[in-house]
């Protein structure tokens, strides 16, 4: 899952990031609306995390952009504003969800997981092939019921994969669904997530290579 943030809190902004991050999300980050609608210009966000109050261009500018364009992202709307008046006005404005700061970040993220599960076809929070287990909800992941310590990239790999149903997923997509934008990572990156994670799901392996075109997770052999 994708995710933008946009706080001008810098301090808030990067550590709402880091705790996503950690959750093995794909978290960007920008601190003004200008900077928001070139992001959203350019790339799919599963989920906008934004604040309202925003230099540049208010985040309501920003929030009404989204619904114009149509996009499938999901608004979840940021204010220190909490009477019923200001959640009604974001919500009116196309905002999919509404928190009040300050919150907790276990409700943040509950409330961007449940969003970006409405951003894509209804899945179940276990996905079971091949004799693996991924329990999205717990972050869990297990291979004929052994418990696998996967870090957030591995985990977010094999969280696509298993999406995809045995359907071929290339280097760049992985790259644009689990890495952050700009951070310089190129497809090598695919290449070491993806020997660590076989490394650690052991053998038969039951992740093919597909030659020029990406991988997938096959049927052991």
């Amino acid at each position: 899952m994708r995710v933008l943030i946009v706080e001008d809190e810098e301090f808030l902004a990067d550590m709402i990031a880091e705790g996503l991050r950690r959750d093995a999300l794909a978290v960007d980050v920008v601190y003004n609306g200008a900077d928001a609608l070139e992001r959203l210009r350019l790339t799919d966000y599963d989920v906008l995390v934004l604040d309202r109050d925003l230099p540049g261009a208010h985040g309501d500018e920003v929030c009404r952009s989204v619904v114009e364009q149509r996009l499938l992202t999901r608004v979840l709307m940021l204010t220190a504003a909490g009477t019923v008046r200001d959640r009604v006005d974001g919500l009116d404005l196309g905002a999919d969800d509404y928190l009040t700061k300050p919150f907790a970040y276990e409700e943040l993220l509950a409330r961007v997981l449940a969003l970006g599960r409405r951003t894509h076809p209804a899945l179940p929070p276990v996905i079971e092939r091949a004799g693996i287990t991924l329990d999205t909800a717990r972050r869990q992941a297990f291979r004929e019921g052994r418990y696998l310590a996967l870090s957030r990239k591995e985990f977010g790999v094999l969280e696509v994969l298993m999406q995809a149903e045995g359907a071929v997923v290339s280097g760049e997509e992985l790259i644009d669904q689990v890495w952050e934008r700009n951070m310089g990572y190129r497809t090598n990156a695919v290449r070491v997530a993806l020997s660590k994670l076989r490394a650690k799901l052991g053998e038969p392996s039951v992740i093919d290579t597909v030659p020029g075109h990406g991988y997938r997770i096959g049927v052991p052999a």
